[in-house]
């Protein structure tokens, strides 16, 4: 029967590692190799016991190694066939090493184990020697199987000088344990990327990765980042150029904790003002740039990171960069590409940084680099919608005679600084102005696109002057245009500060709030009507008075209604707060327009911002029947002397003769031109406020257009006069003609 020999394979981890060293960081990474695959079972010759353990018990025979120290090689071998066996060697039997992993060089064998147990049949000493326990060639014979009878069934794994592996009791003080720092290593690195995926923006990440690392990794960090950082997929045209964005530091006076234990959180982060070069352009082909295009993190140590440190700092710059492997340069990498680095260092008193704190160092540029990336899009998407939202609302409001106006645009707290809620105010021929507020259904970049064209719609039809129920039916028909699912509220008013009346129509929109010169505060009762783009609903209009000294608030539902209370409720509080709001000046003083503006947006709660808000507020100062000449002039050629001299008693009675000789001549040009063309009367009126107004309508549609009048043409010239002699001139086409206008300054 041939020769065989059972061959034992180490699969726990905590057996000792021949050629490394137990103190050594680096000892913690060692992992356990793969099992070998089991041997397919071979048969059993005929009445040969079922294993050799068996059959030794069958025997009476101790197991190997029971109170003895007999050498792997010298026990009987089992016989051929058995499962598991191997043919014996006919060399000698040599202990097979533990395999090491890849990247970790093997050691020279000086760091054996020992062992320590009882014997149980002999009565001897179980301590062996370094001469017990070697087999015939020399080498240490493995004799602490666990769980052998006659032994103490523990192993004592002990290090150079006697010190206990696991424990690390007897270690030389100051030194890391390998274990430990390993564990602690990870919880460092998991702690700091949540810290780094916390910021929103680029300074929140930026800072987030230097109050991370300092001090438990590092005594101080710079951060560098590409100037400008590219946006998603565009190329930058520029060459690489690298801003200081952020230092962070531990004070001098502290002591920093060794390795990765627990440390307090930094003190304010001084600057580093060592650093001379806040600026620094990467060069194709310099040291810098080969860094940059590797990516993986360097110690600084070797010539080239050495000169790509100095390109980066600057050339003879006074930053004391602390010898061997105490510093670290990582560069950062987005989706795309490099944009920016990142330079960690530690003090000559700390202990030098290990190679697996380049593992750590990469992790942290990764989830820096990419947190950057995403914050530089988010920047920009918030750019966009800042943008958008700022081009659909109006950037200033108008200033018409008559009325003052105010507004505040709240987006909701909880969605993209972009919505559907807008206002307007748009003037009118007659010195009257247009009051629009609307609100489309969502809160997207589609309800802010249909929101604009709704808008333009508006502004369009009011400059045609049309009726405010013809103008909210004209808006319905464009959104059912649109689309089918385009719904959207919307008021609509007209205030003529000569005859002191607003007309109101209304499209499913919250009622609005009239504030009295007294302090009396009343919705008013308009009919709801339907929302935009239901379709086939006409629409109401109502005429109202505009007391001089009242301030009309038209709003959004946004102001009025939220999770923790209704429309109807909101409204009341509305008035009530209008009203408080009022008392504070006293009956004969209305609040001014813009605190009472900020006084609205108080009564928000911190549950009330659920959706955007628009807010328009108009102040009725109206004009006073005694600064307006109104006339009728029939269209007869007569007409043009006669308009001359009603405009000079105008100007007598209010005190403005010096602008007596500029009126005459241009209102004779612009009646000159309604006459010739118009069938019905000619209407003629004088507006005195801040500035001299004066209009004159027909019932022709056809709207006057400036041209160069050649030397041989007897007209043309009217127009040409008015554009150089009036401060504003106009012409406005009405549902009924035109209107031409023109002001003049009063000094």
């Amino acid at each position: 029967m041939d020769s065989t020999r059972v061959t034992e394979q180490p699969t726990s981890f905590e057996r000792p590692q021949p050629g490394a060293d137990p103190a050594d960081a680096r000892g913690a990474l060692l992992r356990t190799p793969e099992p070998s695959p089991a041997l397919p079972p071979q048969p059993r010759p005929a009445g040969a016991p079922p294993c050799p353990a068996a059959a030794q018990g069958a025997q009476g025979e101790p197991p190997r190694g029971a109170g003895t120290n007999t050498p792997r090689g010298t026990e009987a071998a089992p016989s051929a066939g058995y499962e598991h066996a191997q043919p014996v060697s006919a060399e000698p039997d040599v202990p097979r090493p533990r395999p090491v992993p890849e990247g970790i060089p093997a050691q020279p064998d000086g760091a054996g184990a020992r062992t320590t147990g009882t014997t149980g049949n002999t009565g001897t000493s179980g301590v062996t020697g370094p001469s017990d326990a070697t087999g015939p060639s020399g080498a240490p014979a493995r004799t602490d199987v666990p769980g052998t009878p006659g032994t103490s069934g523990r192993r004592e794994r002990r290090g150079p000088g006697g010190r206990e592996r696991r424990t690390g009791q007897g270690l030389p003080p100051g030194r890391p344990l390998p274990m430990r720092r390993d564990g602690d290593r990870l919880r460092f690195v998991g702690a700091a990327t949540r810290r780094i995926a916390r910021g929103m923006d680029l300074d929140e990440i930026v800072m987030g990765l230097c109050r991370a690392t300092v001090p438990t990794f590092s005594d101080a960090i710079l951060v560098y980042l590409r100037e400008p950082l590219p946006v998603g997929d565009e190329r930058p045209v520029g060459p690489l150029v690298l801003r200081l964005r952020r230092t962070d530091r531990i004070p001098a006076e502290r002591d920093p904790e060794v390795g990765f234990l627990p440390a307090p959180a930094p003190e304010q982060p001084a600057e580093l003002s060592v650093v001379t070069n806040e600026l620094c352009e990467v060069r194709p082909g310099s040291a810098l740039g080969e860094v940059l295009r590797g990516v993986r993190p360097v110690f600084t140590d070797t010539d080239p990171a050495g000169a790509a440190l100095s390109e980066l700092l600057g050339e003879g710059s006074e930053l004391a960069v602390p010898s061997g492997q105490r510093t670290i340069l990582a560069p950062l990498r987005g989706r795309r590409r490099v944009i920016g680095a990142a330079l960690f260092l530690r003090r000559p008193e700390r202990p030098e940084f290990e190679p697996d704190d380049l593992l750590v160092a990469a992790q942290l540029a990764t989830h820096s680099a990419l947190g950057i990336d995403k914050a530089v899009l988010y920047g920009r998407e918030a750019y966009i919608a800042d943008e958008l939202q700022r081009t659909m609302l109006p950037e200033t409001l108008p200033r018409p005679t008559g009325v003052r106006l105010a507004s505040r645009y709240l987006p909701a707290a909880e969605t993209a600084r972009v919505g559907g809620d807008w206002y307007d105010a748009i003037p009118l021929p007659g010195s009257r102005v247009a009051l629009v507020v609307g609100d489309v259904m969502g809160h997207s970049m589609t309800s802010a696109a249909i929101m604009g064209q709704l808008r333009t719609t508006a502004q369009t039809l009011a400059g045609l002057d049309l009726p405010p129920q013809e103008v909210l039916h004209h808006l319905d028909e464009q959104a059912q245009r649109l689309g089918t699912d385009r719904m959207a509220t919307c008021l609509y008013a007209v205030y003529d500060p000569v005859s002191h009346r607003i007309t109101i129509a209304n499209a499913g929109h919250p009622p609005p709030v009239l504030l009295h010169l007294g302090g009396r505060a009343e919705v008013l009762r308009v009919p709801p009507g339907a929302p935009i783009g239901v379709g086939g609903v006409d629409f109401e209009a109502v005429e109202l008075d505009a007391p001089a000294g009242g301030t009309l608030l038209l709003y959004t539902d946004g102001l009025v209604e939220s999770r923790l209370r209704d429309v109807w409720t909101g409204i009341e509080q509305l008035r009530e707060k209008l009203q408080a709001t009022a008392e504070l000046t006293g009956p004969d003083h209305p609040p001014p327009l813009e605190a009472l503006c900020d006084e609205v947006l108080d009564m928000l709660g911190p549950g009330d911002r659920d959706d955007d808000i628009a807010l328009l507020a108009a102040r009725f100062d109206g004009i006073a029947p005694s600064d307006v000449a109104y006339w009728f002039l029939e269209p007869e050629d007569a007409a043009p002397g006669r308009a001359r001299r009603l405009a000079r008693r105008a100007l007598d009675r209010w005190g403005l003769e010096e602008l007596t000789d500029s009126v005459e001549l241009l209102v004779s040009e612009v009646v000159t031109n309604a006459v010739r063309y118009a069938s019905r009367p000619v209407t003629l009126r004088l507006l005195r406020t801040d500035v001299l107004r004066c209009e004159v309508g027909d019932d022709v549609p056809q709207l006057p257009r400036l041209r160069q009048a050649r030397a041989t043409d007897e007209g043309g010239r009217g127009l040409y006069l008015v554009n150089k002699l009036a401060r504003r001139w106009g012409a406005t086409r009405l549902s009924t003609g035109k209107v031409v206008w023109f002001e003049l300054n009063r000094t």
